[in-house]
């Protein structure tokens, strides 16, 4: 039986990797002559996505022929990822000691000084090392029978099969125009490229081909397996974990195919799979880790007018202010103001660094990348339709299920505001 299942895995995982590997150019690079210009400057500090791919499905693959986490009863399989988020967020402390000693100008030695606390890190590295394999299968196997029980798997298992790996994720070079918003190029990077040179690229790539440029940071990649940043956040690595699945499970149908087709597409994918991982994230937790789910906003408690508090001025609403400030660049862009739109972005970006948000950019790059993430009103996508309309397919469709089902198949925003249209052609004639 284990031969059985490691050999079914593996012709699940050679199927996919022949659809993913011609799909890492959108990941990495797209066709066009400005791609190669910008390559000019990345090409020696690329992420290889094959290498990374097939590695990790060689561990994916020893995890399926072991089939450990799925004789474990359940309350071990919840000790077990619960173990090793506790051994990842202990690293994270002290890496962050580790950090603080190297940067404390009183400390004369910090290799002398950081001596015991690396050799805590050595030992930690390796327990995570041999419970990660374990703890990945144990939500592997978790999201996949939330997956099935929303009507999303395929014979009552997920297609393609919930598989991820928790990896320091490369940065993304993104790239847009000046005089308009719009993500032209999304280059993947090494992981461990310092701020400087981080920098020091994008001045570059900005001052030779006069455009906007910017390195970002992200939470997941899409490939097969999926690769997800190591965190100690349960509720965030559920909802990651479920947002690239869902960029898999998109792969396959026309809406994934058409992820590079217009910046629409894009958008309408990263929205669907946006809301989709918050859904399938959420009723992870709910159902084996109920302690850890956030809980729900308090109820506004009913006042008379003798007990009404003093009025508080409004606290400070990042989501709207950000919405405000993109409505103002794309007008100024609109009439040909690059620099005035430049200058303001800037003026902007102080404003949110003053009130806690610390971005080290805020350029017309941050906003094509940022602006395709609209699962929730307002925000970096300003007066864009596309995030709108794709809100709009879930709240009238009944089931996480029939969402996707619906929005999978589309291949042009022009499908999804007929069929945004269409749902409230027959509200309003239904009332």
């Amino acid at each position: 039986m284990i031969f059985q299942m490691s050999f079914r895995h593996a012709f699940i995982l050679l199927v996919l990797l022949i659809i993913a590997i011609p799909m890492l150019g959108g990941s990495t690079v797209a066709l066009g002559n400005q791609v190669e210009r910008v390559r000019a400057f990345t090409r020696n500090i690329e992420f290889d996505y094959v290498e990374w791919i097939l590695n990790a499905a060689g561990i994916k693959l020893k995890q399926q022929a072991l089939g450990v986490a799925r004789y474990l009863p359940e309350e071990a399989r919840r000790q077990t990822a619960l173990e090793y988020l506790m051994i990842v967020q202990e690293i994270q402390q002290k890496e962050a000691g580790l950090k603080d000693i190297y940067a404390d100008p009183n400390i004369a030695d910090p290799k002398s000084a950081s001596s015991s606390l690396r050799q805590e890190l050595e030992e930690l590295y390796s327990q995570r090392a041999r419970l990660a394999p374990l703890a990945e299968s144990v939500l592997q196997e978790q999201l996949s029978q939330i997956v099935a029980e929303l009507d999303l798997s395929l014979a009552g298992q997920p297609f393609p099969p919930v598989l991820y790996h928790s990896t320091p994720l490369p940065m993304a070079l993104i790239v847009s125009p000046r005089q308009i918003i719009r993500q032209d190029q999304n280059i993947s990077l090494l992981p461990d490229l310092t701020l400087d040179q981080e920098v020091a690229l994008e001045e570059r790539v900005d001052e030779n081909l006069d455009v906007s440029s910017l390195v970002v940071g992200i939470g997941g990649v899409g490939v097969y397996p999926t690769m997800v940043m190591q965190t100690s956040d349960l509720n965030w690595l559920s909802e990651v974990v479920a947002h690239e699945w869902i960029h898999n499970y998109l792969s396959l149908r026309p809406l994934g195919v058409s992820y590079l087709n217009s910046p629409e597409l894009r958008t309408m994918n990263e929205t669907a799979a946006a809301i989709a991982g918050k859904e399938i994230g959420r009723a992870l937790i709910e159902r084996y880790y109920p302690e850890l789910l956030p809980p729900p906003p308090e109820a506004p408690q009913e006042t008379t007018p003798e007990s009404q508090p003093t009025p508080q001025p409004p606290a400070f609403d990042f989501r709207r202010e950000m919405h405000e400030t993109r409505l103002m660049v794309d007008q100024l862009l609109a009439h040909g103001y690059i620099e005035d739109a430049e200058r303001f972005m800037e003026e902007r970006r102080e404003f949110f660094w003053e009130r806690g948000y610390r971005i080290r950019k805020l350029n017309q790059a941050y906003f094509a990348f940022y602006g395709a993430y609209a699962d929730q009103p307002g925000g970096a996508a300003g007066a864009d339709p596309v995030g709108e309309a794709v809100r709009s397919l879930r709240d009238s469709s009944s089931t996480l299920a029939d969402f996707l089902q619906r929005i999978a198949w589309m291949s042009s925003f022009d499908q999804l505001q007929r069929a945004v249209s269409e749902n409230s052609t027959q509200t309003g004639s239904s009332q």
